[in-house]
């Protein structure tokens, strides 16, 4: 930080003073914010009230006269709603901010801007960056290359522009029809599940099944990106030097959210850009989307259909559940956040989270545990993924008969499916990454991501031949979904 600071004309010790001021600043910042696993059930931290009520909750900022000029041109008034999602931290911000000495918050503020722009300026700033990322996360020196940080830079700015090259030189269209039948083949499998679920009563149950039904996906890349007129109206006025277009991206971005106020939402707007190698399930559109860069090998002639379920069809499972976890349960096959659920299913559901809750603490790393509430989505997500992409598997086989086995490979394809599914979280972390992980990342640690889910799956068990009482069948699973 000070480094920063005397790269920007400051002079050395005024310049650690006023740091220290900033870093104790966030640091009751941090004191007061509430710890993410308290934060999952969204109908209890949902808060709608007008701009009036918000004023009067957290008086220090003058909220109308902000949001105005953030979503300028569009007239606002006292009685504009405005949703909230952490309303005792606003509370204790505004008290934080009104017995904070304004220079100090004068100087935040600048901090803020400094640290979001650093990564746009020359080698310096780049060298004093790196010795922030050593102490966050272990790694000695940037170790990715200067071409694949301005790959990284346009993607995040111009990500469909660039998606619209990536699409035009690699996609096979052969990939997108491929996950369109894997995903519908995945959610039959899901949806037969819910039968075989004792602890859900037929109504939810058969408002699960709507619901499944219901999900929208969007494969690969928004059409939009190959209209070259269109893409050009989309970045209309991004046009300068690197470090003037990142700050006009900033104001761009600003622009298109604000135009969204009062406006229907858009099912197809994509949050992702067409080389990701990701996928997300939105739970209020009831959506999930598959970009391009992640279905790339699903087309691929050297991959059995063991394999690509058990690699690209677990994640299409795992963001299908995410519908259905602790948090995306919460809302309807419109996306809408409303009770739809029996209170017996309720308190069942509850019942069974808890047990992957009790599982996944028990995980450590580094002798640091795992935080069961906080994973507790992606861990629901990847426990019911698995299960519903074995069963596609499986009933893809009994349609069209057994894969030939893969030569020189001592595995059934049962067996290779789990193989598919542990290799994609092959990693290596440094201890500071896999501590700052526990701490921030709603995951689990890839490591865990592999052996708790397996160590839940009777149909693992049964293929690997693993006894009852061993490490990956303790003879205790937690099942969902």
């Amino acid at each position: 930080m000070v480094e920063l600071g005397m790269l920007l004309g400051g002079e050395r010790s005024s310049t650690q003073a006023q740091m220290q001021q900033i870093m104790d600043f966030e640091t009751a910042l941090a004191n007061i914010t509430v710890p993410q696993d308290q934060r999952r059930d969204e109908e209890k931290i949902y808060h709608k009230v007008t701009i009036a009520e918000l004023q009067l909750l957290a008086p220090a900022i003058d909220w109308l006269d902000y949001l105005s000029s953030s979503l300028s041109p569009l007239e606002l008034n006292d009685t504009e709603p405005v949703v909230l999602y952490a309303k005792e931290y606003l509370q204790q911000v505004s008290e934080l901010i009104n017995k904070t000495d304004r220079s100090l918050l004068n100087n935040y503020m600048m901090w803020t801007l400094v640290q979001k722009s650093v990564a746009s300026l020359d080698q310096r700033f780049e060298n004093a960056q790196d010795k922030l990322l050593e102490s966050l996360y272990g790694t000695k020196k940037s170790c990715t290359p200067r071409w694949q940080t301005c790959i990284g830079n346009t993607d995040d700015t111009l990500g469909f522009a660039l998606g619209a090259l990536f699409v035009k030189a690699t996609f096979d269209k052969q990939s997108k029809e491929i996950a369109e039948k894997m995903i519908n083949a995945i959610r039959s499998a899901f949806k037969e599940a819910l039968d075989q679920l004792s602890w859900m009563d037929d109504q939810t149950r058969q408002a699960a099944k709507d619901k499944a039904d219901a999900i929208y996906d969007m494969i690969g890349f928004p059409e939009f990106i190959l209209d070259s007129k269109e893409l050009d109206d989309v970045y209309d006025g991004v046009n300068d030097s690197f470090f003037q277009n990142m700050l006009n991206f900033y104001n761009f971005s600003a622009r298109v959210m604000a135009d969204q106020l009062r406006k229907t939402p858009n099912k197809d707007q994509w949050s992702m850009t067409p080389p990701t190698v990701n996928a997300y399930y939105m739970p209020t559109k009831n959506g999930i989307v598959f970009p391009a860069g992640i279905l790339q090998i699903a087309a691929s002639c050297f991959w059995t259909r063991a394999l690509n379920f058990g690699g690209i069809g677990v994640v299409m499972g795992h963001e299908l559940t995410h519908a259905f976890d602790d948090q995306g349960r919460e809302y309807d096959k419109e996306g809408n956040l409303r009770p739809w659920w029996q209170n017996s299913s309720v308190e069942a559901f509850r019942q069974r989270t808890e047990c992957m809750v009790d599982q996944y603490g028990h995980y450590t790393v580094n002798g640091e545990h795992i935080n069961g509430k906080q994973t507790l989505g992606e861990n629901i997500a990847d426990n019911g993924g698995l299960k519903a992409a074995y069963h596609a598997y499986r009933s893809w086989i009994q349609g069209n008969g057994d894969e030939k086995r893969l030569p020189a490979v001592n595995l059934t394809n049962d067996q290779l499916f789990f193989v598919g599914f542990a290799q994609v979280w092959c990693s290596v972390r440094t201890p500071e990454s896999a501590h700052e992980g526990l701490v921030t990342d709603p995951h689990s640690p890839p490591r865990y991501r592999v052996i708790g889910t397996l160590a839940n799956s009777p149909d693992f068990s049964r293929h690997f031949n693993c006894p009852e009482g061993t490490p990956m069948n303790t003879g205790k699973r937690c099942e969902v979904w």
